[in-house]
């Protein structure tokens, strides 16, 4: 038996499986884990970011945040407090990673997309009392944002800050350059913050003794069915353990090198990547602080990379780069395709023409930590392309019908449901939804709909849930709809996915104007324009006197959604 997922030594009968249990699961925290692997490995690299010129070993990644996490400490933050970290990929994101978890800061992850109404939502659910950001990303000004919600900020101290609408945050620092960009009042450089530690600081050991496995590390917001992202919480042992799991099945060792241009403020990127790179000894390789396929494929190149994580759409932006023949992709071997539905076409694509033999697929959810289940390098061709793979160590799953509860025969479709030690701890605040999600025997409640074959390979069919899946990006139609009935203009909402060839899905919103009103399409868009995010935004906008109900009232999405398609002429993708 191998620990990449069960092997199911007779066909099933029922839908239910249960992983291998041969290799033990890690107690440790994540800082006693990252210790131990430094001591093994000191000079082998641990980290390389690209876009920033970095290189460090894994010696010099432990030295950093023990730096910063001094410095965390010496801002009188303890075991508990909640840090935000609102940016892109870069060596800074790692650094707080471990930094926090060495100490036990629960890091708050905010997802970069995220304007001024979200972000301000997401510091006060989960009370953070320091924030690090990017200064700014493109066209988003985070600085400027946080200034929007706080303007009384510009007269006050670093570390002493104060506002009406962001009352719990008293530290904001923004990653900065040695020696660069303006300075900010009020608010703290990175560079500042991490000279004022000390990797030596006799409380860091002090504290590291004093925390379980068990204890929260993580908070991670998933769009909310009530209007209102819900923070996914998670424990050294979720995520230290999914990770390692997760490595097992690309079979990674420390000659791996991974090129990670996912985001790490999803779990794909840090624990699919940080973890399960740090769970090995292996490198972590960050080309770009944002995706950019040309980087993609020179940072592979260049950096000699075994592994490459993406989600189908990257994927599909990299095999069609028109200058991708240039680029040597020999030194591929594995990965992970993961974060929507993966159109069989690409997958073949990717093991030709990339090199990428043996790629995995994985599926899961943020509150799971979040991988369930996953092919190996060694999966058939054929079950890589048309499954989400197997059942994952020290884990339970089973298909169940959602009206009854029981579990369906095999090939029979119904709930996904998981349960074992990647079950979040709850979400942040919220015990009702948290019951609503997982019930009373522990079993997490995806809402996805799935099949199971006799060996155990799992196909995801569908949603329980209305939730779209824009590439890679999950939105509950709810979340928007809340949103757009703040407009003065709109009487009513009802928002759907409709099918997309380059990301999977898009959104679809459907209006009925308040009387007397007429808005338009750009009124609509404007309105959303830097308060949501621009994935959020949605792409086609209908106005309409009336949506489609049963006789009981309620609303019938499945018909908004056909009739789009046929009006719009889309097809839906043939997905693996």
């Amino acid at each position: 038996m191998t620990t990449a997922a069960a092997k199911q030594s007779a066909p099933l009968v029922d839908s239910y499986a249960r992983g291998a249990t041969d290799v033990p699961l890690i107690e440790q925290t994540i800082g006693a884990f990252f210790a131990d692997m430094v001591a093994r490995q000191p000079e082998r690299e641990a980290l390389v970011s690209v876009h920033q010129g970095r290189r460090y070993t894994y010696a010099q990644l432990q030295t950093e945040a023990h730096r910063l996490a001094s410095a965390l400490l010496g801002l009188g933050l303890t075991p508990g407090d909640r840090v935000g970290i609102w940016s892109h990929n870069n060596a800074e994101w790692v650094l707080m990673q471990l930094a926090t978890a060495q100490v036990g800061l629960v890091l708050v992850n905010i997802n970069p997309a995220y304007r001024t109404s979200e972000v301000e939502y997401a510091l006060n659910k989960v009370g953070c009392k320091l924030l690090v950001t990017m200064a700014r990303f493109k066209t988003s000004d985070y600085l400027g944002m946080l200034r929007e919600l706080a303007p009384e900020w510009h007269h006050q101290q670093p570390g002493q800050l104060g506002s009406v609408k962001l009352p719990h945050l008293n530290t904001v620092v923004w990653i900065d350059e040695a020696g660069q960009g303006v300075e900010e009042p009020g608010l703290m450089r990175f560079t500042d913050l991490l000279a004022r530690g000390n990797a030596a600081d006799p409380r860091l050991a002090t504290i590291a003794v004093t925390l379980k496995a068990t204890d929260p590390i993580n908070i991670q917001f998933t769009s909310g069915t009530t209007g209102f992202p819900k923070g996914a919480t998670l424990t050294h042992r979720n995520i230290l353990n999914n990770g390692f799991f997760i490595g097992e099945c690309m079979k990674l060792t420390p000659e791996d090198r991974l090129c990670i241009p996912v985001p790490l403020y999803h779990c794909f990127g840090m624990v699919l990547g940080n973890l399960a790179c740090f769970t090995h000894g292996a490198t972590i390789v960050y080309p770009n602080d944002g995706f950019d396929p040309l980087t993609v494929l020179q940072t592979v190149q260049d950096e000699r990379c075994t592994g490459l994580h993406g989600v189908p759409t990257m994927f599909i932006a990299e095999l069609d780069h028109p200058r991708f023949a240039e680029f040597n992709l020999s030194t591929l071997r594995t990965g992970i395709m993961a974060g929507s539905p993966c159109p069989t076409e690409v997958m073949k694509r990717v093991v030709e023409q990339m090199n990428l033999r043996e790629i995995t697929i994985a599926y899961g959810m943020t509150e799971t930590s979040p991988v369930s289940c996953q092919s190996s390098t060694d999966t058939p061709l054929d079950k890589r392309v048309s499954t989400v793979g197997q059942v994952q160590p020290h884990l339970e799953v089973k298909i169940v019908d959602p009206d009854t509860g029981a579990v369906v025969p095999i090939g029979q479709r119904g709930e996904f449901c998981t349960k074992g030690y990647s079950v979040m701890h709850g979400y942040w605040g919220d015990p009702a939804k948290t019951r609503e999600a997982i019930d009373e025997g522990g079993w997490m409640h995806t809402g996805d709909l799935a099949t199971m074959d006799a060996e155990g390979y799992v196909n995801i069919v569908g949603r329980i849930k209305d939730m779209v899946i824009r590439g890679g990006e999950n939105i509950y139609p709810r979340e928007i709809e809340e949103f757009l009935y703040r407009h003065p203009q709109v009487q009513d909402v009802q928002v759907v996915g409709v099918p997309d060839q380059k990301y999977g899905e898009e959104l679809c919103a459907w209006i009925i104007a308040k009387p007397g009103s007429k808005p338009t399409e750009d009124d609509i868009r404007a309105f959303c324009k830097g308060q949501i995010a621009h994935y959020k935004v949605p792409r086609y906008i209908r106005f309409v006197t009336s949506f489609p109900m049963t006789v009981t009232g309620k609303i019938q999405k499945f018909k908004i959604r056909d009739e789009m398609k046929d009006q719009l002429g889309l097809e839906e993708q043939k997905t693996a």
